[in-house]
């Protein structure tokens, strides 16, 4: 629950302390006080928007600061409280309480903080998510929307919805990526298969050349050697007579003077000329070798005339594929390999489109028939719905009313993207099911019930909002409800009956309401007033201050028509507080 406010600098507050407690609280005051700015204060503190526009003027910036405890609220919503402390590091104060902080800036700037920690203003939304639910005037408009219709129902349908529709939109996710890829496989189908062309043909052609690595290197060498054959052939073959001796007898070769060299050394009768024999007979063995390497040499060089040209025309084949490929040889193969793996994500085949169309079959029959069950358990949830908001507006002064709360399914539109066939029928799968829901009311008995934007008054739409909500407010005991003039358009005999309920609302929640009825403020546990004051700086601000017993008098005496200064005020007064005390506690008996 919400135990205390304290707001800086917003609108016509200038600084202002409020205390709450369990029960029903009333705000009251004059127009223009600032009553509505308490309201503002906590849908700041929920992580609404932050609007510099509502800083007081003279102010640098404006700060509400609020306090709540768990102890009251059910174990789910105190675990999601715990969870989220423990996630961004916030702590509870020394009695148990936790601060959360909001503050806007002239600039528009905007800080919040949790528990002492500095969050992200979304942070503070879920931390009140459960804790803290604001309902101001626009909530009345936002209750016409289908949208919102839906959502109330499926919030008072509970687990029966909730898992359908989890389950719905698993489905349906799945169901529209099998749409997706089918579609882009169609319609890339022809693209596809002129890549898969392209890559096949450049695959035969690579194939049909087969070169092998570094082969461009090796016959860029051949090449060479080949355009300069003959006199390679002539140094070849004059280095191989000049070492190992030639055609002609007569010719001189080193293998001849080494022979004779080493023959001297060994006749010769000096030890030290012996010894130099071993080292010539390693020249001549090095000789040798060096004349084999050359014959060698020169049984490798084409003998065949024909031998460049068909080289030359190896490379030229080579040079093509590096041409179009990479750079060389090498790059060649490594791009027919990546071009290989890509080919076959390329299936566009009659197959591979069957499947897939075949998923899509299934898919779409997975989330029908989830759509069939969720829209079957809001029907049902429906009529239930309906009967309990009409026993409700019985008890606020239109006991004729009755609200009826229908399911359609909504019709797909010819080119609708996300059409489904759910019971033979073409519907629109949205996000939150294959269904329109909408709240019409019968304002009284004969009247044809019509939608809520076309029959409901705004007395009739501030009470049928506030019997939603106390139908609603069954599944979340102890949290705080808050209600920003509900009672506008309202008055007599219906505006005692919001009494009643709101006080009937507040014996399982904290219920706040901004009030300008007395019949509805004689009704609360705790009474609180905004009142124009003067300010410590000199300036024009409000303050909120709770009321006595004799204080509450004087007050609901104002709310009558401004008579707080006559006897007859105050005795009316006393007389709508005492019914209502009386009430009350009869209710409670």
């Amino acid at each position: 629950m919400l135990s205390e406010i304290r707001i800086d600098g917003l609108g016509a507050i200038a600084e202002a302390t409020a205390t709450f407690s369990t029960g029903l609280t009333v705000l009251t005051g004059e127009t223009g006080a600032g009553k509505t700015m308490v309201v503002t204060g906590l849908h700041l503190l929920s992580g609404a928007r932050a609007d510099a526009g509502r800083v007081r003027v003279g102010a640098d910036r404006a700060v509400v600061e609020g306090r709540f405890t768990t102890d009251t609220v059910g174990e789910p919503a105190r675990g999601e409280v715990e969870a989220l402390l423990e996630s961004t590091g916030a702590r509870r104060d020394d009695d148990d309480s936790i601060i959360a902080v909001r503050s806007v800036s002239t600039d528009g700037r905007s800080r919040a903080h949790l528990g002492g920690r500095s969050v992200p203003a979304g942070v503070l939304s879920e931390f009140t998510g459960s804790l803290l639910t604001v309902h101001g005037q626009n909530d009345q408009l936002r209750l016409q929307r289908s949208d919102q219709q839906r959502a109330a129902l499926d919030r008072f349908a509970g687990e029966a919805v909730t898992a359908l529709l989890a389950e719905y939109r698993t489905r349906r996710r799945e169901w529209l990526a099998a749409v997706d890829e089918l579609r882009d496989r169609t319609e890339r189908a022809r693209e596809m298969a002129r890549e898969a062309d392209q890559l096949t043909f450049a695959l035969q052609e690579i194939d049909a050349v087969a070169p092998e690595p570094g082969e461009d290197t090796a016959i860029s060498a051949a090449v060479r050697r080949l355009g300069d054959l003959d006199s390679l052939r002539d140094a070849a073959a004059g280095a191989r007579g000049a070492l190992t001796g030639g055609d002609d007898p007569d010719d001189v070769s080193v293998m001849a003077l080494l022979g004779a060299a080493r023959d001297r050394l060994d006749s010769a009768d000096d030890e030290i000329l012996r010894a130099l024999g071993p080292r010539v007979a390693e020249a001549i063995a090095v000789v040798t070798d060096v004349g084999a390497d050359l014959t060698a040499y020169l049984d490798d060089l084409p003998a065949d005339p024909d031998a460049l040209d068909t080289m030359l025309s190896r490379q030229a084949e080579l040079k093509n594929l590096t041409r179009k490929y990479a750079a060389d040889v090498d790059g060649v193969l490594a791009w027919a390999h990546e071009a290989r793996e890509r080919l076959t994500g390329l299936d566009v085949s009659a197959d591979a489109l069957a499947a897939l169309a075949e998923q899509v079959r299934t898919g779409a029959a997975a989330t029908a028939s989830v759509a069939a069950s969720l829209s079957a358990a809001r029907a049902k949830a429906a009529t239930r719905l309906a009967k309990a908001v009409s026993a409700e507006l019985s008890g606020l002064a239109m006991g004729k009313a009755k609200l009826e709360v229908a399911v359609r399914p909504r019709p797909a539109a010819p080119d609708d993207r996300v059409a489904l066939e759910v019971a033979g029928t073409s519907l629109h799968a949205g996000s939150s099911g294959v269904d329109d829901v909408e709240f019409r009311l019968a304002a009284h008995s004969g009247a044809q019930s019509l939608p809520l934007t076309k029959s409901a008054s705004g007395g009739e739409l501030s009470r049928v909002m506030l019997a939603l909500e106390v139908v609603l407010a069954q599944s979340d005991a102890g949290s705080t409800m808050v209600f920003d003039e509900v009672d506008a358009g309202v008055g007599g005999r219906a505006a005692v009956e919001i009494g009643k309920r709101l006080a009937r609302l507040a014996r399982t929640h904290q219920v706040i309401v901004v009030t300008h009825l007395p019949q509805v403020a004689a009704f609360a546990d705790t009474h609180l007033v905004v009142n124009k004051t003067d300010t410590r700086k000199g300036g024009p601000g409000s303050g909120v201050r709770t009321l006595s017993d004799s204080d509450r008098v004087v007050e609901l005496a104002r709310m009558l028509a401004g008579l707080d200064d006559t006897e007859t005020g105050r005795a009316h007064a006393e007389e709508l507080l005492a019914t209502a005390t009386a009430e009350r506690q009869a209710a409670a008996s």
